[in-house]
């Protein structure tokens, strides 16, 4: 049933996907809305929980194919090319966002500071998916386009180890097994750098060649064996899946630009199929569990949160008041904090569920909100749509009557 449920509802969204990219509509929202009408608690059409074996597994490797195709996205040669800005968004931007939202869920949604840190963590990253309009619009200014698709592409592995470590802390342990995280976190590194290399290499050599129908399973190859490895010795599968994104793009642009639509194709059908599992997660039930702390918890996360580290970041940056202020408001809680929540309420943590519910909401806020503004911000940016279009005609009618004088 859930097959069936997702092929008709990618049909549907492959069919207003040309209305949606013209108007304030987003696919994404049409998974999420689709998940929560076919939920469990709702219509009972889906029957999904959170304890279901298929929801883990299917974030695990949404995550790993989005971490993946973002890792490159940000090779080396490119951040390297105008990296000042985005540089203050994750340099600074992330960690305040961090902070500020651990701030607002200890004081007022009532949270310890090891649950609150990692619910900052949780929500820290952005997803440039519901701001398609703005970083796919030529009329925004470039510099605000890399620095939003840097950024998300960016934040995901970087927020990441701050999540495995605040979840250590907030179980509890009197021993947080840092040696073994340590380990972890080193294995998943080497893994996703040294198995690109090799294959690249490998490839390079006068003994294998790819051919030009196989070059883009190239990269598919890569990332199987990535994620085969680290399951194995027990690596850490996102970290290695963003190393090895990373490490393809610095080391083997052809490989890269084979696998590129393609990857982001099998990246893309994770995340919807995620939001959908996510969507049927969600009820009405759910969100009358929420006290009104939490619902004042979110609309801080998102109209605070980010609003007010991104100011602090860009402050003397020489970024335009325009270009600032959106990149201020445009940071969707996407679909690395979907996962992320779904890890913590699989880790059986005391405030597991509690926490969940303040990530789903602020994720649910989050993605109606950026995905329906996307449109009306890039606008903003069009010069001629900004003009009324009696005021054309009457330019021309002038100019016509300055000729005739």
């Amino acid at each position: 049933m859930l097959l069936l449920t997702f092929a008709a509802v990618l049909m549907a969204a492959v069919l207003v996907s040309a209305l949606a990219n013209r108007t304030i509509l987003s696919t994404a929202v049409l998974f999420l809305v689709a998940g929560f009408v076919l939920g469990p608690d709702t219509t009972g059409v889906l029957d999904v929980h959170p304890d279901t074996p298929i929801v883990g597994t299917l974030a695990e490797l949404a995550l790993f194919a989005v971490l993946f195709t973002d890792g490159m996205r940000v090779g080396w040669a490119d951040l390297r090319s105008a990296w000042r800005l985005p540089g203050r968004a994750l340099g600074w931007g992330l960690p305040l966002t961090l902070l500020i939202t651990a701030v607002a869920a200890h004081y007022v949604a009532g949270l310890g500071w090891a649950e609150s840190l990692l619910v900052g963590a949780i929500l820290a990253p952005t997803d440039p998916v519901f701001a398609s309009a703005l970083v796919g619009n030529d009329k925004v200014p470039a510099r605000l386009r890399h620095l939003l698709n840097v950024e998300s592409g960016v934040n995901d592995g970087l927020a990441l180890p701050f999540v495995i470590v605040f979840l250590a802390v907030a179980a509890g342990s009197d021993d947080l097994h840092l040696g073994e995280l340590a380990l972890e976190v080193t294995l998943g590194v080497v893994v996703g750098v040294a198995i690109p290399v090799a294959a690249i290499l490998l490839e390079r050599s006068r003994f294998f060649s790819a051919s030009t129908a196989y070059e883009p399973l190239n990269g598919l190859a890569i990332g199987l064996l990535v994620l085969g490895v680290a399951q194995a010795t027990h690596a850490n599968l996102f970290l290695a899946a963003f190393s090895a994104g990373i490490t393809v793009a610095t080391f083997g642009p052809r490989q890269r630009a084979a696998f590129e639509h393609f990857g982001e194709n099998i990246a893309e059908l994770f995340k919807l199929a995620a939001l959908l599992v996510f969507g049927a997660l969600i009820s009405l039930e759910f969100l009358a569990d929420i006290s009104w702390t939490g619902w004042l918890f979110a609309v801080l996360a998102i109209f605070v949160a980010r609003p007010a580290a991104l100011w602090l970041s860009f402050l003397r940056s020489g970024l335009g008041l325009r270009e600032q202020a959106a990149a201020m408001w445009f940071g969707p809680k996407g679909f690395a904090s979907v996962v992320y929540g779904l890890l913590v309420l699989e880790s059986g943590i005391t405030a597991g569920n509690e926490i969940f519910h303040l990530v789903a909401l602020t994720i649910v806020m989050s993605i109606l909100l950026h995905s329906s503004t996307d449109v009306v911000v890039a606008r903003a940016f069009d010069q001629e749509a900004e003009a009324p279009a009696w005021h054309g005609v009457l330019h021309r009618r002038v100019r016509a009557l300055q000729r005739r004088d």
